[in-house]
C-alpha cells in the first residue's frame, strides 16, 4: 500500500489501496498488504512488561540485499514516552486509513505492523521524543500534528541518512528534532505578531514648535 499524496516532485501518486474487482485489499496492523511477500514495513514491538521499552524496527522485506527481511532497529523508546504518545498517533493513522477505507487497528502487546509511509511519520515522532523532557511530549504531538505527510517523510529521510540508528539519539538530525518539535508549538513560532497600540491618552501629539523644553534650565 502507498499512502502517498505526493512525490517529491509534487506529483500525485498513484494509491494502491485497492485490487481491481475486488474491493479494499486486506490488511495486517496499520495498513500492511496482506496480499504482498514479506513487504516493506515497520513492526512496532510492544512487550507484555508494562515497564519494557518499546522497541521500533524497519523491516526492508524484499528490498533487503538478501531478500531475507534485514531489520533496522530505529529507535527504542522507554515506557512512559511511548504511553505518552501512543493514542494521538493511533488516532491520526487510523483516520488515515479510513480515508483510503482500509481496516483500521490499535496498538497491543506483540509486534504491531505498521505501513512503511505510516511507520516513517512515527520514526519521526519518536526520534524528537526519545530523551525530551517528559513535560515537553505534548507539544512535540502537536507540533508533529501539524506537518503534513511529506513533510515528515522528508524529516525521516533527512534524520536517517545520517542518525538513522536507535543508538544514534544524541547525534545531529536526532537532537534537531528534539528541538523543532519540542521547543515551541507551532502555532506560536508562525504566529503573526500584532502590533499593540497605545492608550488613547498616551498617544503621541505633532510636536508644539513653540513650546519650551521643561527639562532644560
Amino acid at each position: 500500500m502507498e499512502l502517498a499524496q505526493q512525490n517529491t516532485e509534487g506529483n500525485t501518486m498513484s494509491q494502491r489501496t485497492k485490487v481491481s474487482g475486488t474491493g479494499p485489499r486486506p490488511t495486517e496492523g496499520f495498513g500492511v498488504p496482506m496480499t504482498e511477500t514479506n513487504p516493506h514495513c515497520f513492526l512496532v514491538r510492544v512487550p507484555k512488561s508494562n515497564s519494557g521499552a518499546v522497541e521500533i524496527v524497519e523491516n526492508l522485506g524484499v528490498k533487503s540485499k538478501d531478500d531475507s527481511g534485514e531489520e533496522i532497529v530505529r529507535v527504542i523508546l522507554d515506557r512512559p514516552r511511548w504511553t505518552a504518545i501512543r493514542q494521538e498517533v493511533q488516532r491520526i493513522f487510523n483516520n488515515r486509513l479510513k480515508e483510503h477505507k482500509l481496516a483500521t487497528s490499535r496498538w497491543k502487546v506483540g509486534e504491531n505492523p505498521v505501513d512503511r509511509l505510516l511507520g516513517k511519520e512515527l520514526c519521526v515522532l519518536a526520534w524528537a521524543v526519545e530523551k525530551m523532557d517528559e513535560e515537553n511530549i505534548p507539544v512535540a504531538v502537536r507540533n508533529w500534528m501539524a506537518f503534513r505527510p511529506e513533510e515528515r517523510w522528508w524529516l525521516f529521510s533527512m534524520t536517517a541518512m545520517s542518525t538513522g540508528l536507535y543508538y544514534e539519539g544524541d547525534k545531529g538530525w536526532r537532537v534537531a528534532l528534539r528541538h523543532a518539535l519540542g521547543d515551541v508549538p507551532q502555532h506560536e513560532l508562525f504566529k503573526p505578531r500584532g502590533v499593540k497600540k497605545r492608550p488613547a491618552d498616551h498617544a503621541e501629539l505633532p510636536p508644539d514648535l513653540f513650546s519650551q523644553d521643561t527639562n532644560k534650565e
